[in-house]
């Protein structure tokens, strides 16, 4: 079977104040995915006297980074976003891929939020703790 790659589709938020919604990728832009969890320290000098591995775990937030449709008059991404990123309440998050994958995290928005009022899109950073999981 091959590897599938290809668009983000949807994103949808569910947060317990402000309430639920969607956010559209932009087709064909590229995103990436960090499900979060533990990381080694990638440094060439972890080993002790003996040569033996010295591991060094730290833990890092899941994240997702794209581009996602900015319509400033109806749907209005962007306050949306700002609002999410402001909350101290995390939302409960979705990614669905253009290949029926679909992860779920808790977390929000964070970085600037700078919509380009020429393309109709804005870029997007969410992130949040513990790991992303395949549902």
């Amino acid at each position: 079977m091959a590897s599938v790659g290809g668009d983000f589709i949807e994103i949808t938020y569910n947060h317990p104040t402000l309430g639920s919604g969607t956010f559209f990728p932009k087709s064909g832009e590229e995103s990436t995915l960090d499900l979060g969890g533990f990381r080694g320290e990638d440094d060439a000098n972890m080993v002790d006297g003996g040569g033996n591995n010295i591991k060094q775990l730290s833990q890092v937030r899941w994240r997702f980074e794209g581009t996602i449709a900015n319509d400033m008059n109806t749907r209005e991404e962007a306050e949306t976003v700002t609002a999410l990123a402001g909350s101290p309440v995390d939302a409960e998050w979705t990614f669905t891929h253009i290949n029926g994958t679909v992860y779920i995290g808790t977390g929000s928005p964070v970085g600037d939020v700078q919509p380009s009022g020429q393309s109709a899109t804005m870029a997007i950073i969410i992130s949040g703790g513990g790991k992303l999981k395949k549902i």
